[in-house]
């Protein structure tokens, strides 16, 4: 700006009507945020790894069930931790290789070595001195429980400062900023459906016959080649991703690099601005005491959503195994079979989630012109999925009410449910997709948005909003045992509470969450400064 132009006033924030910043860089094109984006795809193609296979793996290894609720605990822990402190330092990251970059790249090396911890686990544990005919490997367990760990660390590495970068290339454009985070659920969604395809295929181990050993059986053999794959596309996305799309180096005296390479330094004042780092804790607790009411109404919002939605993520080919099917994972072996055809039926399920959830994010900024606006389309897609958690219930009471048998030699056997039953839960599944695609974008857009207002940087506000995420997941994993005991067990009551939190949700989302200030045109913007 020329000397002649006085700044431009800026009037002091509302509580619901946020000031719009003057751009103090050139958003990135749109390929750039597409590249960085898509390493969602190799991080999620881990995660659907995860979820598909490792509870089998788990099983193989004789880890006890009391051992496991603590290990599926280390995912939300480490959230809680990792993401704001990643968050933290990248925001004051000073390397020559930017600010986001380095901590992306260590992320990506971190899940390389955690795979092969993981895949590996029975074949150490062996060489260290486990035996083969016992059910218990202690050694393999352990080497598993560390590399689980420090692979959720490593995708929380990954992913924090991934949205912070997206955050970064889009500056204070909020349409590329929501436009950014919709193809980061995107390539989510890519990455699952690839994860859940690739979990699938049972004879993918004959394309690395030397993952077999005799420690390792077929379905051990057949997760280190999918782990395999899984290293190749995520090493592969990130070293095309952080060698095309660079970073100029940060300094806290105020050099430019919110953006990619392309962005240039615009000087709205010669004011020298000194930059004195605080603790981590302290600023921790200096963002969380210094938040604004917008923030703080979609950290609940936030918070309310995942309440709705862990108990379906973590419970939902047990429901179609268990309620469904009619199955049970400790009954008879006829149980058990029906048990396990019903959980094969609910990753056809998240298949059919995971596309759904693709096409949706890639419709996200039109939808919400259609409905008037990003908080509602939000509200909209909570009473959906209050209403899917809700027909959870219908459809299991169907599935009771609709059991069939059949008589085998003088012997009763569970048939399967009738095929209108299943094509309404698996119809069910696939519906979900649409609130889901709008969770995994919409409240980091805003969270973004929100932060150019405030004084914390973007990857410590995109931190704090993960905390609202991860205490719901620790909260539903211990609370919703003992909640569905006192209704006689099962999944249904934990989906009810879901129903009645996402309704709750839905209706602070049209209520009291605001509308950020719609985006100025550059133009507009440049001729009202200059007549102040």
């Amino acid at each position: 700006m020329e000397s002649g132009v006085r700044k431009e006033d800026k009037p002091p924030p509302s509580s619901f009507n946020l000031p719009q910043l003057p751009p103090s860089v050139k958003p990135g094109p749109l390929r750039k945020i597409i590249m960085v984006a898509s390493i969602a795809a190799g991080v999620q193609f881990g995660w659907a790894l995860q979820l598909s296979l490792l509870t089998p793996y788990v099983q193989l290894l004789g880890i006890p069930h009391t051992w496991a609720a603590f290990i599926w605990l280390c995912g939300p822990i480490s959230g809680m931790l990792v993401q704001p402190v990643v968050g933290y330092h990248s925001d004051r990251c000073t390397s020559r290789f930017g600010r986001r970059r380095p901590f992306i790249a260590a992320g990506a090396a971190f899940v390389t070595i955690a795979v092969f911890l993981i895949g590996y686990a029975a074949d150490i544990g062996h060489l260290s001195g486990d035996s083969l005919t016992k059910t218990a490997k202690p050694r393999a367990i352990a080497v598993f429980v560390v590399g689980f760990w420090i692979l959720d660390v490593a995708n929380n590495m990954l992913q924090g400062p991934c949205r912070a970068f997206l955050a970064d290339l889009s500056g204070t454009n909020q349409k590329k900023t929501r436009t950014s985070n919709a193809f980061f659920s995107f390539f989510m969604a890519v990455g699952n459906v690839l994860g859940y395809a690739a979990g699938s295929y049972t004879h993918l181990y004959k394309i690395f016959p030397f993952s077999r050993t005799k420690a390792c059986d077929v379905y051990c053999a057949n997760l280190k080649s999918c782990f395999f794959i899984s290293i190749a596309l995520l090493l592969t996305l990130t070293i095309l991703a952080l060698s095309y799309v660079r970073e100029k180096p940060w300094s806290p005296e105020g050099s430019p690099g919110e953006g990619g390479d392309e962005e240039e330094e615009e000087e709205a004042t010669g004011e020298a601005k000194e930059s004195v780092p605080a603790p981590f804790f302290g600023e921790i607790f200096a963002a969380l005491k210094n938040l604004q009411r917008p923030m703080w109404i979609l950290l609940l919002v936030t918070c309310l959503n995942w309440v709705a939605w862990f108990p379906f993520l973590l419970f939902d080919t047990d429901w179609m195994g268990r309620e469904v099917y009619g199955g049970d994972s400790s009954g008879s072996a006829d149980q058990l079979k029906m048990y396990d055809r019903g959980v094969r039926a609910g990753a056809l399920g998240l298949m059919l989630n995971s596309v759904v959830l693709g096409v949706t994010s890639l419709g996200v900024e039109a939808l919400a012109r259609g409905v008037g606006g990003v908080k509602r389309l939000w509200g909209i897609v909570n009473f959906v999925l209050a209403i899917c958690l809700a027909m959870t219930v219908l459809i299991t009471k169907l599935a009771q009410s609709n059991r069939r048998y059949t008589t085998v030699n003088g012997g009763t056997h569970l048939l399967t449910p009738p095929p209108g039953i299943k094509a309404g839960a698996l119809a069910l599944f696939a519906v979900m997709g649409i609130p889901q695609a709008i969770t995994y974008s919409i409240p980091f857009a805003l969270a973004s948005i929100f932060s150019n207002t405030s004084g914390a940087g973007q990857g410590l506000s995109l931190g704090v909003l993960n905390l609202s995420i991860v205490i719901p997941q620790m909260l539903v994993s211990v609370a919703s045992g003992p909640w569905d005991a006192l209704f006689g067990g099962g999944n249904p009551p934990a989906f009810v509470v879901g129903a009645v939190a996402a309704a709750v949700s839905g209706i602070l989302a049209l209520t009291m969450l605001p509308s950020p200030t719609p985006d100025i045109p550059s133009n507009k913007r440049a001729v009202s400064i200059a007549f102040l």
